[in-house]
């Protein structure tokens, strides 16, 4: 750990080594890593979803609980948030998820494909959507 983070965890500690730090940490449980390989963070809410897009996220695991920091630009998208992202524009849908989700369903293969297109391409999800209409 760097002296910045050290001051970004804890602030008013300037001045403290971090490899001392990075030691109390370790005698308290805590660890934390850098994830740099992240493309998107959602949070839903009712009401309003937050999107970021290539944020930066430090996890941090303490007493067996995982927190999370998410930084950088984010986008807020108002209304009803959705259980599922809709599948993206290009998305191929298998023949044979179209299949399965109409013959579980009991509907016709056009409402079958347009349910996994609602539901993200997830099967299971499209089933049960359709079931409870």
């Amino acid at each position: 750990m760097v002296k910045s983070e050290a001051n970004r965890m804890m602030p008013g500690m300037r001045g403290v080594n971090p490899r001392q730090m990075k030691q109390a940490m370790k005698r308290m449980g805590i660890s934390q890593e850098e994830w740099d390989d992240v493309d998107e963070v959602i949070i839903r809410r009712p009401g309003k979803t937050y999107v970021f897009k290539k944020p930066s996220v430090t996890a941090v695991s303490m007493q067996g609980q995982m927190t999370f920091q998410i930084a950088g630009d984010h986008e807020i998208v108002e209304g009803k948030a959705s259980a599922a992202p809709a599948a993206p524009k290009g998305m191929v849908i298998p023949d044979e998820d179209v299949e399965l989700v109409a013959s579980q369903a009991n509907v016709s293969p056009e409402e079958a494909r347009k349910a996994l297109e609602e539901c993200g391409g997830e099967p299971a999800e499209a089933i049960i959507k359709l079931m409870s209409k």
